[in-house]
């Protein structure tokens, strides 16, 4: 402690967390305000505090007259720039994220305060460019969006499930709703998947909100560029927020609008702890604030189709009618009447139904999207006899090909395997099991000899192709757009996403091909090699992704998995992960499922509780987690809940 030092003369506590993340440590700490910093550290601020006998970050929460600690109390050190990091809605959402999935607080501020960059400071936003004119707002095709629109225009808190028409311009009605909020002095945060989806909002919300209005957040930014664009909106100078996951959190003041565009898309999952998704922290935010949400996307979510159901949020729809008059006509491989034609469609991965519906479309001088469920040349290979699936003998991964003639390498440690012989039969050749993107587009290029075949994915991902004759061959979520829509897809190896051994196969799987046929032109045909009679197959053929979300929430409600109860997900090793079941004072309906094996000494537990178990659940997880870190129990153990992948 600095001698001489004084307490500020008014509110000289200042209560805050400390940036050490400890489950034992998640509390409010009080410390003593200097006088010579009680100008500069207030609500928000961040600031610097001896902990333990060392100097590290911390938030103040709120300044107070006194403390209830018994003991003296240690002053600020000092305070961290000007700027207050905190607003008093993102502290609570903060708080309120690190309670429901078990996490701590500075876990959470980490997600949604980016480092300070102190020449960032410094800077100010540009001056808004003039507001364009625009029309009413595209909601018209749908039942109750002209309510819902109206509903954010007067500030009501409206949660509506938005399923997208096939072909709509999804970011200029996400880009007109955040208008609407704006000219209603409301801010609006519209978050999507990823950077290409990004690009795209951000044009459209230049058009409709003008220049200097809106600001994107994405992790691709530098250091000093993302802080100075999140202090533009903390400072109140930008209103409207678009951006990727950590979006969610920006601290958008007077909030009267949270959008999430594609919620069932992988890249929506958060990572680093505590693990909460972009979907349920939106929901939460609305919850908070009263500000309106609307979950949109091509296909449906159990979890948005949850929140239908309980009421929480209403549907907003087309009518049977609407969507016949865009839907593209989808057909499977395996149905009958193409059966009948050719016995082999079953079989074959380009049967002649695909191939004639190519030739047509790149006659008629328009492009073919094609949609592999994986990238590179033959991402897995097998025995050519017995099948036996080919691996590594050093660490036992899995082998693939990159291209033609390659010697086969092992997909973890990248070793060569020229020499590799089946374990089971002594067999020398291999096998396709699945046949990536490469692969695909060298067999579609001797297929369609004069067209060209243009690849997207893994790290070539194009934002868009002209409107002119050529093969796209690409992975889910890296379909380019093209300007008119595609003249036909064909949605291959259906059978690699419905067979995955995971709990979310077939909403993942209609999700990832009803993205794909959205890009086709109205009426034109869609392919999926899969068996006709598979549900999810149905429900692409028919474009209801609403009954297939009602059919997966039954489905996930009788088993008791997430959304319909909650689930807690601890992986480490058998030591760890038995001695935390151990300790942890589970609710009484709790059920534990496992150990599972995972990886080498790792293994996972599950514990499934109803869905008013949840909170509870949460809090006693959080409670061993505390224990365990406060006796300094060196193995750890991962804590998720509702985890999106089960295996």
């Amino acid at each position: 402690m600095k001698a001489g030092r004084e307490p500020a003369a008014s509110d000289p506590v200042a209560r805050l967390y400390v940036d050490v993340p400890l489950p034992h440590l998640d509390r409010l700490f009080d410390y003593l305000v200097p006088a010579e910093l009680a100008d500069h550290v207030g609500p928000g601020s961040r600031v610097r505090v001896r902990f333990a006998g060392r100097l590290v970050d911390a938030y103040v929460v709120e300044r107070a007259g006194m403390s209830d600690h018994p003991g003296r109390l240690a002053f600020v050190e000092r305070a961290v720039g000007t700027e207050p990091v905190l607003t008093d809605e993102t502290a609570a959402l903060f708080r309120a994220v690190a309670d429901r999935w078990a996490g701590n607080f500075v876990d959470v501020v980490r997600l949604g305060v980016p480092p300070r960059h102190a020449a960032a400071e410094k800077s100010r936003a540009p001056e808004s460019g003039e507001l364009p004119s625009v029309g009413p707002a595209g909601f018209e095709r749908y039942r109750a969006g002209t309510a819902f629109v109206s509903a954010v225009r007067e500030g009501r808190p409206a949660r509506a499930v938005w399923t997208a028409l096939p072909g709509e311009s999804w970011p200029e009605r996400l880009a007109e709703l955040a208008r609407i909020a704006s000219d209603a002095g409301r801010g609006a945060i519209l978050v999507v998947p990823d950077a290409r989806d990004l690009d795209r909002l951000d044009a459209a919300s230049t058009v409709v909100l003008g220049t200097g209005r809106h600001v994107a957040l994405s992790a691709d930014l530098g250091p000093a560029e993302r802080y100075r664009r999140w202090l533009s909106v903390r400072r109140g100078e930008v209103r409207v927020v678009i951006g990727t996951r950590a979006a969610v959190y920006a601290p958008v003041a007077d909030l009267g609008l949270v959008a999430v565009w594609d919620d069932g898309d992988d890249l929506h999952d958060e990572p680093r702890a505590p693990y909460a998704t972009t979907r349920d922290v939106a929901v939460l935010r609305s919850a908070q604030t009263g500000a309106a949400l609307v979950l949109g996307g091509f296909a449906r979510t159990a979890e948005a189709q949850l929140l239908l159901e309980t009421g929480w949020a209403h549907e907003v729809s087309a009518d049977r009618a609407a969507v016949r008059s865009v839907a593209p006509r989808v057909q499977a491989l395996g149905d009958d009447v193409e059966l009948g034609r050719d016995p082999g469609a079953a079989a074959a991965r380009l049967p002649s139904l695909a191939w004639r519906r190519t030739k047509e479309a790149l006659d008629a001088g328009a492009p073919v999207l094609v949609q592999v469920p994986r990238r590179g040349y033959v991402p897995s290979l097998a025995c050519a006899r017995d099948r036996t699936a080919a691996r590594c003998s050093v660490c036992a991964g899995p082998l693939a090909a990159r291209r033609a003639n390659d010697v086969p390498a092992c997909r973890w440690c990248g070793r060569p395997a020229g020499d590799w012989r089946c374990p089971a039969c002594g067999e020398r050749r291999l096998r396709a099991v699945v046949v990536g993107a490469g692969r695909t587009a060298e067999e579609l290029g001797r297929a369609f000899p004069g067209f060209p075949v243009r690849t997207s994915g893994g790290d070539r991902v194009l934002a868009d192709v002209p409107p002119e004759p050529a093969v796209v061959v690409a992975t889910p979520g890296a379909e380019p757009v093209c300007p008119g829509g595609y003249g036909a897809a064909l949605l291959l190896d259906g059978w690699a996403l419905l067979g995955r051994a995971d709990l979310r196969a077939a909403e993942e799987t209609l999700r990832r091909w009803a993205n794909a046929a959205a890009l086709v032109r109205p009426g034109a045909p869609v392919i999926v090699g899969a068996d006709a009679g598979v549900p999810t197959v149905q429900a692409l053929v028919r474009w209801d992704p609403a009954g297939a979300a009602v059919r997966e929430l039954a489905e996930r409600t009788e088993l008791g998995f997430p959304p319909a109860g909650r689930m807690a997900s601890l992986t480490g090793t058998p030591t760890a992960v038995g001695e935390f079941v151990a300790a942890a004072e589970l609710p009484p309906d709790a059920a534990v499922v496992g150990p599972i094996p995972v990886t080498g000494d790792t293994e996972r537990v599950l514990i499934r509780v109803p869905r008013a178990s949840g909170a509870l659940l949460a809090t006693r997880l959080k409670e061993a987690a505390a224990g365990r870190s406060a006796r300094r129990s060196a193995e750890p153990v991962r804590i998720q809940l509702d985890p999106t992948e089960l295996g």
